[in-house]
């Protein structure tokens, strides 16, 4: 344990090193959400009713400058998939038209673009990354490879969860100009120095409850305002009939999709403030740190398994993978947790029975934890 794990509800018996799937929320922040809630429970008519789209603002407000985005592009959702799905799902789509996506899309969102294009009898075009890869312009090359005149939409992953792989983003949406670009960046927030405005991309859809640290079941969406007419949120309600001219119809949609409980969105500035106090450089240095955490453990890793790197080092955000040998990975997690005490990911990718160990680097992780991970690995290995 180090002394920023103080500062989490997380059990100590457990070396946790999956910071990545779920996040993990400080108890200042929870407080914070705790107060939320009980304004909201005391007097629900007036927090609701009243308070809260002037609430909701500020915190889109906070949002919008860590991302460097403009808050009337930005709207809160519960999770990144959501977000994609909402995209996907309001745009129309031809039999002549091929949905470009990558080999390492997230799951959750290959599945939504599975759906719109069965529905809508479009192509989905599969780029193939390398893996392992020596290097991120392959990246770029694997997708450009595969446009073709059809190609109306792309959706590519920024950081991959699979992989860790954090992918040349910038590079990519530049190198699709005059295609739309759907990214998925449910890890970027809090792991790299995200600018929207510069990215330029159409639609991007995060999370804060991962690497911000936020409550769970905040995220967000982002969409350039010349396309925000187009996309409706998956639950229509009064925002789509409202006579207000004094927001977009946009925000007016998804500000308010029914009876919800929005502490976890209104304590998203509690959060960024919070996890920039933790180090007297701020965020920069909480990134970097993370970062450095995760180069070292995967070298880490690799020594002690005996195994190669899988990516280049500049590929490599706060999270990082490490080859198995060939075996069940779901036995493998579970053993870990029975035997060890250790809570990580073994994915299966490309696909099974290839197996990866994945691991987070956040701030309260210490170098000891992945030396123990390695060890407790290999000894269930051997």
């Amino acid at each position: 344990m180090n002394s920023f794990s103080e500062h989490w509800t997380l059990d100590p018996a457990v070396t946790f090193l999956n910071h990545g799937s779920f996040g993990a929320c400080p108890i200042e922040v929870l407080k914070v959400q705790a107060d939320f809630r009980n304004q909201l429970e005391r007097q629900p008519l007036r927090f609701l009713g009243r308070d809260f789209e002037g609430l909701l603002d500020r915190a889109r407000a906070a949002l919008a400058k860590f991302v460097h985005a403009s808050s009337e592009e930005l709207v809160f959702v519960p999770n990144a998939t959501t977000g994609v799905n909402a995209v996907l799902r309001s745009l129309r789509f031809s039999p002549n038209d091929e949905l470009l996506t990558t080999s390492q899309e997230y799951n959750a969102c290959r599945n939504a673009l599975d759906f719109v294009a069965a529905r809508s009898g479009a192509k989905v075009v599969v780029a193939e990354i390398p893996f392992p890869i020596q290097d991120p312009s392959q990246v770029v090359s694997a997708i450009l490879a595969k446009v073709s005149d059809q190609t109306r939409l792309a959706l590519i992953d920024h950081v991959v969860s699979q992989t860790g792989f954090v992918f040349p983003i910038a590079q990519i949406v530049q190198a699709l100009q005059g295609i739309d670009t759907l990214i998925d960046g449910a890890h970027a927030p809090g792991m790299v120095d995200l600018n929207l405005a510069k990215l330029g991309a159409t639609y991007y859809a995060s999370t804060c409850h991962k690497w911000v640290c936020a409550p769970k079941g905040a995220a967000f969406l982002y969409v350039k305002q010349e396309k925000q007419a187009e996309i409706r949120p998956l639950t229509i309600s009064h925002g789509a009939n409202s006579p207000r001219r004094d927001r977009s119809k946009f925000q007016l949609e998804f500000d308010w999709m029914g009876t919800n409980d929005p502490s976890a969105y209104l304590s998203v500035p509690s959060a960024i403030e919070f996890m920039a106090s933790l180090l007297p450089e701020g965020w920069d240095a909480i990134r970097a740190q993370n970062r450095k955490k995760a180069i070292s453990a995967r070298k880490q890793l690799c020594e002690i398994l005996n195994v190669a790197p899988l990516c280049p080092e500049e590929m490599i955000g706060a999270l990082a993978t490490v080859a198995l040998p060939h075996g069940s990975y779901v036995e493998l997690q579970a053993a870990l947790l029975e035997n060890f005490n250790i809570e990580v990911p073994i994915v299966p990718f490309p696909q099974a029975p290839q197996r990866l160990v994945r691991i987070s680097a956040q701030i309260y992780n210490t170098p000891e934890q992945y030396e123990y991970l390695g060890k407790s690995l290999l000894t269930l290995l051997q």
